[in-house]
């Protein structure tokens, strides 16, 4: 049989093995196992540190047999073997084998091997139970000449364990699978290799699993990242040329139309980003075909009045536009800010709206079914101008009269086909604006990202004011009594203050739109360090009832806000709140974008630690709205000096929500940048160290190269083995993502 990239992998492993590589790792083909890279290497010659092993850790090490015993078992009829590595350092490692036979003869003291195993620990000694081993020098027939010639020049790999796969079976497995491959795909035109001064993919693929002791090892990781951008960026770049090649309506503001009255309203002055953006987005809605627009930018940059212009423009020019929010919280508020901005322009048809006005509706699952009908009737008519929802806009019913513009917040809440849905309502491709006030590391931008153009507010409207933030040590009772005690010192200053916990507290399920609301969701949480076990949540209730008997607080306004509220109670929460009619407000997440507060001052998030670095960014970001400074304070009970730690001072030292964002990015998973998850669960990049410095530059060339490929041979018909790759890289599910695009 012919064993080929594409080839299951059982063609070079058995099946058992297969179904755990297919599970743990996502191997499915030969192709993928040459992929599956060491985290480490050993250099043979070099005895291992012992001192470096952490018991319950999968472990490979070079060391020397000290000595080797054998004793008979009292309970079985079996020899038992017991051996002692020592290192360089003296330091031992003892190895158990419950039978002897077929290690006792390798097993002489003052050979050295390669050992693998689980560590252990039996009376106060480190020790490997059955352990994996290769022994590295040559003596009593037990190595050929070929094993010892191999580890004489060769670093050893060492794999991570993989679906309960060994290093060592690994490493075997990898060596059998070169050995039947028939030829190793190159996906890179000699043009691109040579230009960029690249490995070939084989030289690279073959030097990462075998590397003689001289290679130079980066320049082999550097192809494959290349190979693995080039092959995302082809993909983006044959997206890109489809989108290119769709047909939709051309939308130009009317002259003295609703936009140009909107802009003569505005009380304050756009940023100079603001405008370059703007221009960008008008730019983009006048061409025959759709837009395609990241619109990203710091907390409180002004993205949503950039989205209210594009909005009025497709409306001027006949058309709807469509915002789509992940809670009823932020689509209430989006639809209240709206309306606030435009005044009677959204009044249209009503006592003292503006005669060229339209209005904007508000449309979700738990509205009344009188109010729902008025609005769907509104929509469909085009009397509604401006339609804010959230799921509920995607559902069948739901029908537009002329579906211009999709703008969709907090692209990262919402599945590809919750959006794609949307946009399906339209009679021509509309337009996208997708807005998200999580800042994104330009790596990001370029890949998971890539298909769209990206427009960016980095500076602040006037009036913005700065926010410091303090992490507080939640086991220090004077810490956290000095917390309550700035809150109140805040509130008798005429602000208001936030308390973030994150759930809700009670025992009921979660209400479906609000499943967020319950805890940060798993893409938010780093993973949690050894000495950072789960601990019990704060629950929003729970805080209300202890804020309430706090003797600092005695006498302040307090209420709560979640999800699983009604949204008539929501509603009017978060009205009194804005109005001043409360002075302490405790809430789950649902306050993480869009609220809009000026008078809130102070923000303390309890259980900092179980939240992620870009949504504690995004919290502290309803502060420091207005006229007075922001104050946020973490509280937390992790330890400071661990992974837990580190984040939160990451926060505290920076309110750049770019850095922040390189930085969180490094710490967990990118996800998957080709289909519908945006952060956590299996990544489709192996190679990439996305949110790093370093592969900026590369992917940008990687860009370039792909877009130039693309533009020559769209369906990459010169290039077979660019297009073989391009398949294998996309499975059904990813593949009908980019289809649907």
């Amino acid at each position: 049989m012919t064993v080929t990239e594409d080839s299951r992998v059982t063609a070079v492993v058995s099946a058992p093995v297969a179904k755990s590589l297919e599970k743990a790792r996502g191997v499915v083909r030969v192709g993928d196992l040459l992929e599956l890279v060491p985290r480490a290497y050993l250099n043979p010659g070099r005895l291992s540190a012992f001192s470096e092993l952490r018991e319950g850790e999968h472990a490979v090490v070079v060391a020397r047999v000290a000595e080797a015993k054998t004793r008979p078992m009292r309970q079985k009829r079996k020899t038992m073997l017991t051996a002692v590595l020592r290192d360089e350092q003296g330091a031992t490692l003892d190895l158990t084998f419950f039978s002897a036979w077929g290690h006792v003869d390798k097993l002489l003291p003052g050979r050295v091997g390669v050992f693998s195993g689980t560590v252990s620990v039996f009376n106060r000694r480190l020790q490997l139970a059955h352990p994996e081993y290769e022994m590295l020098e040559h003596d009593a027939g037990d190595a050929s000449d070929e094993v010892v010639s191999r580890f004489a020049e060769h670093l050893m790999p060492v794999y991570p364990v993989t679906g309960g796969v060994t290093s060592p079976k690994l490493r075997r497995l990898v060596q059998h699978a070169f050995e039947q491959l028939e030829r190793i795909r190159e996906p890179l035109p000699a043009e691109v290799r040579l230009r960029r001064g690249l490995l070939g993919r084989e030289a690279a693929l073959r030097r990462v699993h075998a590397p003689r002791l001289d290679d130079d090892l980066d320049e082999a990781r550097r192809r494959l990242r290349y190979d693995e951008a080039f092959v995302l960026q082809t993909i983006l770049a044959q997206r890109r040329a489809r989108t290119e090649a769709l047909a939709a309506t051309s939308r130009v503001a009317t002259p003295g139309g609703l936009r140009d009255a909107f802009d003569a309203r505005l009380p304050f002055e756009l940023t100079p980003g603001q405008v370059a953006v703007g221009e960008e987005i008008e730019a983009d809605l006048a061409r025959p075909r759709p837009m395609h627009r990241l619109l990203q930018g710091e907390v409180g940059s002004g993205k949503t009045v950039i989205a209210l212009r594009a909005m009025l423009t497709v409306v001027d020019a006949g058309g709807q536009a469509a915002l789509l929010a992940p809670t009823e919280v932020l689509a209430a508020q989006h639809a209240r800010s709206l309306r606030l901005l435009l005044g009677d322009l959204a009044e249209a048809g009503m006592l003292g709206g503006s005669a060229i006005g339209t209005r904007v509706e508000l449309l979700t699952g738990s509205q009344p079914a009188a109010v729902r009908r008025r609005v769907l009737n509104d929509v469909v008519t085009g009397d509604a101008g401006i339609v804010v929802g959230t799921h509920a806009l995607i559902q069948q019913h739901v029908a537009f009269h002329d579906l211009a513009l999709v703008v969709v917040d907090e692209q990262h809440r919402f599945g590809v086909e919750q959006r794609d849905a949307l946009r399906e309502k339209a009679s021509a491709p509309p337009h996208l604006l997708v807005m998200t006030a999580t800042p994104i590391p330009r790596t990001v931008a370029m890949t998971v990202f890539g298909d769209m153009e990206t427009s960016t507010l980095r500076e602040l409207p006037r009036g913005r004011s700065p926010i410091t933030t303090h992490v507080v040590d939640a086991a220090r009772e004077s810490w956290v009594r000095r917390t309550w005690e700035r809150v109140a010192e805040e509130v008798a200053a005429g602000h208001q203050a936030y308390v973030v916990c994150p759930k809700i507290g009670d025992d009921g399920p979660p209400d479906g739109e609000e499943e967020l609301d319950e805890a940060p969701a798993d893409d938010d949480l780093p993973p949690e360090g050894p000495d950072e076990g789960p601990r019990p949540l704060t629950g929003v209730l729970e805080m209300a009832e202890r804020l309430a008997a706090e003797p600092a607080l005695a006498g302040l306004r307090i209420a709560v806000l979640h999800g699983r509220m009604d949204p008539d109670t929501k509603d009017a929460v978060m009205r009194a709140f804005g109005a001043g009619e409360l002075d302490v407000l405790v809430a789950t997440t649902v306050i993480e974008v869009g609220v809009d507060v000026p008078n809130a001052s102070v923000m303390v998030v309890v259980d900092a630690d179980r939240f992620g670095i870009s949504q504690l960014h995004q919290l502290r970001g309803r502060v420091g709205r207005g006229a007075v400074p922001g104050l946020c304070l973490l509280l937390t009970t992790a330890p400071p000096d661990g992974p837990t730690g580190e984040r939160l001072k990451a926060v505290e030292a920076t309110t750049d929500g770019f850095e922040l964002a390189r930085r969180d990015l490094q710490l967990r998973r990118e996800g998957d940048v080709l289909g519908a998850r945006q952060s956590g669960g299996r990544s489709s990049v192996r190679f990439l160290r996305m949110g790093h410095r370093d592969d900026e530059t590369l992917i940008e060339q990687a860009r370039e190269d792909a877009t130039a490929v693309v533009a020559r041979d769209p369906g990459l018909r010169t290039h077979p083995d660019l297009a073989a790759r391009v398949a294998a890289r996309l499975d059904e599910e990813q593949a009908a993502y980019l289809e649907r695009g």
